[in-house]
């Protein structure tokens, strides 16, 4: 072993822990005496794209090492933040907490497969990288789809059997028994038949959405979906822009056909206090969906009455103290499009 690192660091989703993870994951082991899993998208809530909590994935990762590999391993939760700077700090701090200093000794250990992969460069310099190269053909996204696409869960167990640790398929074996996947396999398919509706464009489709965040007081007004992708979760009033609409127009319409809200023009246009453009690749599971969001704060005023109705169950006023407590019941990046107007979360 080596005594030039004090830590090696393995980012990952884990989505599910497979055979390619585990081998990385020992070859960090062998740079350094500790071991850092940073376990990115920790406080999402499930859906097709993020299926398991961030105990869950924390299980099968322990399950699968032996005594002695996991007394040497250690688990931090990564919050997504779709803001690679303010990602990357936050990685960086994580880890300075955990090693009980601000300039610990830290490899990077991963592999560049693609542009999803880009991430790694943000470490650098300070964090140098030890790329383990490709390890066998083991995709999480390709695990995920057999998964859902399976007639029946043993079927999908089956599929993916040789390219997970038994510990892996043994955890997953009881958890498909547990409510999660019957939805999950729903939503995945639904999402899938969408896709597929753009398999004949000559350009991957960009789709371009609008939300609305409507603050009273110290309160914020959500929805909860009513429709998949994200059926059941909380958001932020939205959807897509309409072909002769401004993407103005098309937050107000949205934000009055979702939850009832209406006020005068002239008022709204008072109380718009920002507008931002959320584009990360990896914001939604539609695939690439820009979304412009309007900030409105009203001040001090009463509330206005709401009401769930067209794509929302539900539309309720909810105290800002509240959200973070909440994090894992937004669909999407939701959950962040809020913390950048309202700050709910540390810098």
């Amino acid at each position: 072993m080596s005594a030039k690192y004090e830590w090696a660091a393995c980012i990952g989703r884990f989505q599910p822990f497979h055979d390619a993870q585990l081998a990385l994951l020992r070859e960090a082991l062998r740079l350094a005496p500790r071991c850092a899993v940073l376990v990115g998208s920790a406080h999402n809530a499930r859906s097709p794209r993020n299926p398991f909590t961030f105990a869950e994935r924390v299980e099968t990762i322990r399950l699968a090492l032996t005594e002695d590999e996991r007394a040497r391993v250690h688990f931090v939760a990564i919050r997504d933040v779709y803001d690679e700077k303010r990602w990357v700090a936050s990685v960086r701090a994580e880890m300075a907490r955990l090693a009980g200093t601000p300039h610990p000794r830290v490899v990077l250990v991963g592999h560049r497969k693609d542009a999803t992969s880009d991430y790694l460069d943000g470490f650098s310099p300070g964090w140098p990288l030890h790329d383990v190269g490709r390890q066998g053909e083991v995709h999480g996204k390709a695990l995920r789809a057999a998964l859902f696409s399976a007639d029946t869960a043993a079927a999908g167990l089956a599929a993916i059997a040789g390219q997970v640790p038994a510990s892996t398929l043994d955890f997953l074996r009881a958890w498909s028994q547990l409510p999660f996947l019957p939805r999950l396999r729903e939503e995945w398919q639904e999402l899938a038949v969408e896709n597929d509706k753009w398999a004949g464009s000559p350009y991957p489709p960009v789709l371009v959405t609008v939300d609305a965040v409507v603050r009273v007081r110290d309160e914020v007004l959500l929805i909860r979906r009513g429709r998949v992708p994200g059926k059941g979760l909380l958001a932020v009033p939205g959807g897509f822009i309409e072909q002769r609409e401004t993407a103005w127009q098309s937050a107000l319409r949205e934000l009055q056909e979702e939850t009832g809200f209406e006020l005068l023009p002239q008022e709204m246009e008072h109380a718009c206090k920002a507008m931002r453009i959320f584009d990360h690749p990896d914001r939604s599971q539609r695939g690439r969906v820009i979304t412009h969001a309007f900030y409105f704060d009203l001040g001090d005023r009463m509330r206005p009455e709401v009401a769930g109705s067209d794509d929302a169950e539900e539309a309720r006023w909810v105290p800002i103290a509240e959200l973070p407590s909440l994090e894992d019941q937004f669909h999407d990046d939701h959950f962040h499009i809020l913390d950048a107007f309202l700050a709910i979360t540390p810098p």
